[in-house]
Protein backbone atom coordinates (compact mmCIF):
# COMPACT_ATOMS: atom_id res chain seq x y z
CA UNK A 1 0.00 0.00 0.00
CA UNK A 2 1.23 3.22 -0.90
CA UNK A 3 -0.09 6.55 0.69
CA UNK A 4 1.29 9.62 -1.29
CA UNK A 5 0.64 13.13 -0.47
CA UNK A 6 -2.62 14.25 -1.58
CA UNK A 7 -5.61 14.81 1.12
CA UNK A 8 -7.65 12.06 2.19
CA UNK A 9 -5.23 10.24 4.80
CA UNK A 10 -8.10 9.12 6.79
CA UNK A 11 -9.12 6.61 4.24
CA UNK A 12 -5.57 5.28 3.98
CA UNK A 13 -5.96 4.56 7.70
CA UNK A 14 -8.98 3.58 7.71
CA UNK A 15 -8.10 1.07 4.76
CA UNK A 16 -5.30 -0.31 6.97
CA UNK A 17 -6.96 -0.64 9.81
CA UNK A 18 -9.57 -2.89 8.12
CA UNK A 19 -6.64 -4.96 6.12
CA UNK A 20 -4.44 -5.04 9.71
CA UNK A 21 -8.10 -6.75 11.15
CA UNK A 22 -8.21 -9.01 8.26
CA UNK A 23 -4.87 -10.40 8.65
CA UNK A 24 -4.13 -9.62 5.49
CA UNK A 25 0.00 -8.66 4.76
CA UNK A 26 0.68 -5.69 4.16
CA UNK A 27 3.82 -3.48 2.84
CA UNK A 28 3.30 -0.04 3.47
CA UNK A 29 5.38 2.61 1.97
CA UNK A 30 4.35 6.96 2.85
CA UNK A 31 5.78 9.03 0.99
CA UNK A 32 7.30 12.52 2.16
CA UNK A 33 4.38 14.43 1.24
CA UNK A 34 1.99 11.95 2.38
CA UNK A 35 3.79 12.41 5.73
CA UNK A 36 2.94 16.26 5.82
CA UNK A 37 -0.69 15.35 5.44
CA UNK A 38 -1.18 13.09 7.91
CA UNK A 39 0.06 14.88 10.50
CA UNK A 40 -2.21 17.74 9.25
CA UNK A 41 -5.61 15.62 9.00
CA UNK A 42 -4.91 13.08 11.36
CA UNK A 43 -2.91 14.66 14.24
CA UNK A 44 -0.64 10.87 12.87
CA UNK A 45 2.79 10.02 11.65
CA UNK A 46 4.47 7.58 9.55
CA UNK A 47 5.06 5.87 12.23
CA UNK A 48 1.77 5.00 13.81
CA UNK A 49 1.07 3.75 10.49
CA UNK A 50 3.61 1.23 11.16
CA UNK A 51 1.19 -0.86 13.77
CA UNK A 52 -1.44 -1.82 10.87
CA UNK A 53 1.47 -2.88 8.08
CA UNK A 54 3.48 -6.26 8.01
CA UNK A 55 6.57 -4.42 7.07
CA UNK A 56 7.35 -0.33 6.12
CA UNK A 57 9.74 0.96 3.86
CA UNK A 58 10.96 4.05 3.17
CA UNK A 59 10.10 5.68 -0.30
CA UNK A 60 13.70 6.32 -1.02
CA UNK A 61 14.50 2.62 -0.63
CA UNK A 62 14.97 1.45 -4.33
CA UNK A 63 16.41 -1.61 -3.07
CA UNK A 64 13.27 -3.09 -1.10
CA UNK A 65 12.05 -5.97 -2.04
CA UNK A 66 8.46 -5.01 -3.25
CA UNK A 67 10.51 -3.22 -6.06
CA UNK A 68 10.93 -6.95 -7.74
CA UNK A 69 8.48 -8.32 -9.79
CA UNK A 70 9.94 -11.00 -8.60
CA UNK A 71 7.84 -10.50 -5.04
CA UNK A 72 4.61 -11.64 -5.21
CA UNK A 73 1.30 -9.62 -4.14
CA UNK A 74 -2.04 -9.87 -4.38
CA UNK A 75 -1.88 -6.27 -5.58
CA UNK A 76 -1.61 -2.50 -4.75
CA UNK A 77 -3.30 0.27 -3.72
CA UNK A 78 -1.87 3.88 -3.55
CA UNK A 79 -4.81 5.91 -1.30
CA UNK A 80 -4.73 8.54 -1.59
CA UNK A 81 -3.08 9.05 -4.89
CA UNK A 82 -1.69 12.65 -5.88
CA UNK A 83 -2.07 14.40 -9.02
CA UNK A 84 1.65 14.19 -9.53
CA UNK A 85 1.88 10.33 -7.72
CA UNK A 86 -0.56 9.72 -11.10
CA UNK A 87 1.16 11.49 -13.56
CA UNK A 88 4.54 9.83 -12.74
CA UNK A 89 2.98 6.04 -12.58
CA UNK A 90 1.16 6.96 -16.13
CA UNK A 91 4.00 7.92 -17.21
CA UNK A 92 6.50 4.74 -16.34
CA UNK A 93 8.52 7.03 -13.70
CA UNK A 94 9.72 4.97 -11.21
CA UNK A 95 11.93 7.29 -9.12
CA UNK A 96 10.63 6.65 -6.29
CA UNK A 97 9.54 3.10 -4.08
CA UNK A 98 5.82 3.62 -4.48
CA UNK A 99 6.54 4.70 -8.22
CA UNK A 100 8.30 1.72 -8.23
CA UNK A 101 6.25 -0.63 -6.72
CA UNK A 102 3.38 0.84 -9.03
CA UNK A 103 5.26 -0.15 -12.31
CA UNK A 104 6.02 -3.20 -10.85
CA UNK A 105 2.34 -3.99 -10.92
CA UNK A 106 1.94 -2.77 -14.15
CA UNK A 107 4.63 -4.56 -15.65
CA UNK A 108 3.62 -7.84 -14.12
CA UNK A 109 0.02 -6.88 -15.08
CA UNK A 110 -1.24 -7.60 -11.14
CA UNK A 111 -4.16 -5.47 -9.73
CA UNK A 112 -3.66 -1.62 -9.10
CA UNK A 113 -5.89 0.67 -7.67
CA UNK A 114 -5.02 4.49 -7.58
CA UNK A 115 -7.66 6.56 -5.17
CA UNK A 116 -7.10 10.42 -6.52
CA UNK A 117 -8.47 13.02 -4.48
CA UNK A 118 -8.11 16.30 -6.11
CA UNK A 119 -10.77 18.45 -7.27
CA UNK A 120 -11.77 20.22 -9.65
CA UNK A 121 -9.57 17.06 -11.59
CA UNK A 122 -7.64 19.70 -14.14
CA UNK A 123 -7.26 17.86 -17.59
CA UNK A 124 -3.69 16.87 -17.15
CA UNK A 125 -4.98 14.73 -14.53
CA UNK A 126 -7.68 13.41 -16.77
CA UNK A 127 -5.45 12.29 -18.86
CA UNK A 128 -3.20 10.57 -16.48
CA UNK A 129 -6.27 8.61 -15.15
CA UNK A 130 -7.36 7.83 -18.39
CA UNK A 131 -3.70 6.21 -19.55
CA UNK A 132 -3.84 4.08 -16.08
CA UNK A 133 -7.63 3.41 -16.39
CA UNK A 134 -6.45 1.64 -20.11
CA UNK A 135 -3.55 0.65 -18.57
CA UNK A 136 -6.31 -1.59 -16.34
CA UNK A 137 -5.42 0.21 -13.02
CA UNK A 138 -8.62 0.83 -11.44
CA UNK A 139 -9.39 4.57 -10.83
CA UNK A 140 -11.34 4.18 -7.75
CA UNK A 141 -12.48 8.11 -7.40
CA UNK A 142 -12.91 9.38 -3.74
CA UNK A 143 -16.59 10.01 -4.38
CA UNK A 144 -19.15 9.89 -1.56
CA UNK A 145 -22.40 7.78 -1.87
CA UNK A 146 -24.98 9.96 -0.92
CA UNK A 147 -27.92 7.17 -1.41
CA UNK A 148 -26.63 5.41 1.69
CA UNK A 149 -27.45 8.47 4.08
CA UNK A 150 -24.13 8.80 5.63
CA UNK A 151 -24.51 10.14 8.94
CA UNK A 152 -20.89 11.61 9.44
CA UNK A 153 -17.71 12.07 7.80
CA UNK A 154 -16.69 8.40 9.28
CA UNK A 155 -19.37 6.88 7.24
CA UNK A 156 -18.02 8.51 4.45
CA UNK A 157 -14.42 6.94 5.40
CA UNK A 158 -15.85 3.63 6.17
CA UNK A 159 -17.19 3.23 2.44
CA UNK A 160 -14.46 4.65 0.87
CA UNK A 161 -11.90 2.09 2.35
CA UNK A 162 -14.33 -0.37 1.73
CA UNK A 163 -14.56 0.40 -2.03
CA UNK A 164 -10.65 0.02 -1.89
CA UNK A 165 -10.99 -3.59 -0.08
CA UNK A 166 -13.77 -4.61 -2.61
CA UNK A 167 -11.36 -4.20 -5.44
CA UNK A 168 -8.35 -6.05 -3.37
CA UNK A 169 -11.01 -8.82 -2.36
CA UNK A 170 -10.12 -8.46 0.87
CA UNK A 171 -14.10 -9.16 2.73
CA UNK A 172 -14.78 -6.34 5.23
CA UNK A 173 -18.11 -5.33 6.94
CA UNK A 174 -17.20 -1.22 6.34
CA UNK A 175 -20.55 -0.29 4.71
CA UNK A 176 -23.66 -2.15 3.36
CA UNK A 177 -24.23 -1.62 -0.45
CA UNK A 178 -26.95 -0.50 -2.24
CA UNK A 179 -29.93 -1.58 -0.61
CA UNK A 180 -28.68 -4.49 0.90
CA UNK A 181 -30.46 -6.00 3.86
CA UNK A 182 -29.37 -5.21 7.55
CA UNK A 183 -26.91 -7.45 9.17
Amino acid sequence: MGVSGASGAPIAVRVLQALHAADAPVALVVSDGASALLREECDLGPQDLAAYATVTYSDHDLGAPIASGSRPTRGMVVVPCSANTAAQIAAGLSGTLLTRAAHVHLKERRRLVVVPRETPLPTTLLRNLTTLSELGVVVLDAAPPYYLHPRSVDDLTGYLAGKVLDHLGVPHHLYRGWRAEEP
